[in-house]
């Protein structure tokens, strides 16, 4: 998902380097110098470049060597850092990725900076995640989640106003009206299984559930099956396949051929709708995805990166420093001016408040969610039974036993991935 929200929402990231220093970090002038591998496309190259000057400006005694690494192989390429003695002292990560790094003992423990860092108005879905057996790894870095997207054109004509939108009762008495002629209300693919997993959050299930060290699956649990049931409601009210996710085919291009109101995305889908239909400009706004009340939005999943200190750094202090700076107040106020990316801290949602799109995903945001915080999780994602399971239900199939099967598959991939 992060590297599918880089592609749709970011420019490109290049190296920065501080002054020329030996193998041991210290430079001819005395200042330390720190590696760090920062993710491509995370940040601009111009924010890249102008934190590092501001950052050593600020830090006489600290050079700063920025490396840029591909999302692609980055899962093996840090755990073998990780267990060499040559690691890089600070590493970008997504923040699902942590827990499978501090399985290896391979990181700094950062319980006891927590306070220092503001960590008690951190996003949950980032700090959670960053988080593994109680201790503290990962720092949250910034956030990206979905929301609606929707033709601003089709819901004045249908006289629909998108912000008394707030309950998923109003959301689909809206799509249905919208749901007329040649146009789809909603053009939602059967296997999007991260809004799936909003929804049911929303009604108080989840995708697994822990008891002791052993996960388990819970597809089959009353709540999720709600979830799904909302989702076949949802999805009927356009034309979407049930049988693919949201790339196959890309949900943008097939909302920029006109015929269709709404789908859920990044906001950095609408850049890609645009560039498709030019035609379209002017006509595309953003609304968090609803929640089961008014009261509270839906929940979402939260993408977005962790930072981390290798335990194998020798310059734990620098990195440290580093890392505050970059994930301080100041510093994610200009990352999210500039990136249009929610800031790691609730107390900083106003920092986005006049871009369309990075306000809307700061409501869900705050509510916002991650997958089960195991490492076995991955062997779930690289089998996706939930992607079958959904495409099953919705052609048919009884949606409780469906679930059953799911939820023993996943079972079965976490207890062989962790």
């Amino acid at each position: 998902m992060l590297a599918g929200v880089s592609a749709l929402m970011l420019a490109g990231g290049l190296s920065a380097c501080g002054g020329d220093s030996d193998s041991s970090g210290e430079s001819a002038d005395g200042r330390t110098t720190i590696d760090v591998w920062l993710m491509r496309d995370s940040v601009s190259a111009q924010f890249q470049k102008e934190f590092v000057a501001g950052f050593e400006a600020a830090h006489a005694d600290i050079d700063v060597k920025v490396q840029i690494q591909e999302w692609d192989g980055i899962g093996e390429k840090v755990t073998a850092a990780l267990a060499s003695n040559d690691a890089p002292d600070v590493i970008e990560t997504g923040n699902t990725q942590v827990a499978q790094f501090a399985q290896s003992g391979g990181l700094l423990d950062l319980s006891g900076r927590v306070d220092e860092l503001g960590g008690g108005n951190w996003l949950k879905g980032l700090a959670e995640p960053g988080a593994y057996e109680g201790k503290q790894y990962g720092i949250p870095y910034y956030a990206a989640n979905r929301v609606v997207i929707y033709r601003t054109d089709l819901f004045e004509k249908a006289g629909i106003d998108p912000a008394a939108i707030k309950t998923r009762d109003q959301w689909i008495t809206a799509t249905e009206k919208l749901n007329k002629g040649g146009t789809q209300g909603i053009y939602l693919p059967g296997q999007m299984w991260y809004a799936l997993a909003g929804f049911i959050w929303d009604e108080g299930g989840d995708l697994a559930t822990r008891s002791g060290d052993t996960w388990t699956g819970a597809l089959d649990s009353p709540e999720a099956v709600r979830g799904m049931s909302f989702y076949e409601q949802l999805q009927a009210l356009g034309k979407g396949p049930k049988d693919s996710d949201e790339a196959e085919p890309p949900q943008a291009e097939v909302m920029a051929k006109g015929q269709v109101a709404q789908i859920i995305s990044t906001p950095g889908g609408a850049s890609v709708v645009l560039s498709n239909n030019p035609e379209l400009k002017g006509k595309l706004g953003f609304f968090p995805i609803p929640g089961k009340t008014a009261e509270r939005p839906g929940s979402v999943f939260i993408g977005g990166s962790d930072l981390i200190i290798p335990v194998a750094s020798g310059k734990q202090d620098a990195a440290f420093t580093f890392i505050k700076a970059l994930t301080g107040d100041a510093w994610q106020r200009k990352l999210a001016a500039a990136m249009s990316y929610v800031p790691n801290k609730t107390t900083l949602a106003d920092a986005v408040a006049a871009d369309p799109g990075a306000s809307a995903m700061a409501v869900g945001a705050a509510v916002g969610r991650a997958t089960p915080n195991t490492p076995g999780w991955a062997a779930v994602e690289a089998k996706n039974p939930i992607k079958d399971y959904m495409t099953a239900v919705l052609t048919g199939a009884d949606a409780r036993a469906e679930a059953a099967k799911a939820s023993a598959s996943i079972t079965a991939a976490m207890a062989t991935g962790s």
